[in-house]
């Protein structure tokens, strides 16, 4: 047996709230909480637009960190009547119709995005992920999500130990810097499961790219979506599962 040291990331609640009643509570990084703050209420349905978003405040004490977003009147007064249109009815936190519905939610149809990548541009995606993540390369703990432009490289990348966290602080990286989702593909060091769809669709990236498998569910999502899914990227080989339309060959000489 060898001592020695290694780094780990920090893994910690942190609670959303909105008008000052707790709404949420994740594990995560506690990194990029402005971004996970909006990208979170974005893909929950919560907020359209960053517009929407007053003020966020980061409260930091022993137990975890306390994320106090504060919303336009018009939208906090929405959101404070689905709460009570959804308290009553079920008794337990996942139980009842509105969590299976919430589960299983349609997701936006980006099918009429024209949004085109090359094979190169999937490779280079994968590859400028994998070499931008700092934490992972210190710690090999955390998932990595990145958004990529043909010709001008990821714009942002976003790292937690949640592979949706990664995926909401990226959300909300992309749209307070004011990009459209519609301009480019999300890619992902994650395996593909259906929030991973739901949430890219809500973005607006009408193209997913991902280092493992996604799940049958992922598939028929991203299919009746419109959204092109290309998953098992690995150095030049990956898989196109749903709307290859958007994908051509390019010149695999152009990687390096």
């Amino acid at each position: 047996m060898t001592r020695g040291e290694r780094i780990v990331p920090e893994e910690v609640p942190i609670a959303f709230s909105y008008g000052g009643s707790s709404h949420a509570v994740m594990m995560g990084t506690p990194a990029d909480l402005q971004d996970f703050a909006v990208g979170f209420s974005l893909t929950e349905g919560i907020i359209t637009d960053r517009s929407e978003v007053a003020n966020i405040d980061i409260v930091e004490d022993e137990k975890g960190i306390d994320v106090q977003v504060t919303l336009l009147g018009d939208v906090e007064d929405a959101l404070r009547a689905r709460r009570r249109s959804m308290a009553g009815p079920v008794g337990c936190g996942l139980c009842g119709i509105e969590s299976i519905e919430q589960a299983i939610r349609k997701v936006p149809d980006v099918s009429g995005i024209e949004l085109s990548l090359t094979h190169v541009d999937i490779i280079k995606a994968i590859a400028l992920l994998n070499d931008s993540q700092p934490l992972h390369r210190e710690t090999r703990a955390v998932h990595g999500a990145g958004f990529y432009i043909p010709g001008k490289g990821l714009i942002a990348v976003r790292e937690d130990v949640g592979r949706h966290n990664a995926l909401d602080k990226l959300c909300g990286a992309v749209i307070r810097v004011g990009e459209a989702g519609a301009s480019g593909a999300v890619a992902v060091t994650s395996r593909l499961s259906v929030e991973m769809v739901q949430k890219t669709a809500i973005l607006g990236a009408p193209i997913l790219i991902a280092i493992s498998a996604p799940t049958a569910l992922a598939i028929r999502t991203a299919e009746e979506a419109g959204m092109t899914l290309v998953a098992l990227v690995r150095d030049e080989d990956f898989e196109i599962f749903t709307h290859p339309h958007r994908l051509s060959p390019g010149n695999i000489a152009d990687v390096a």
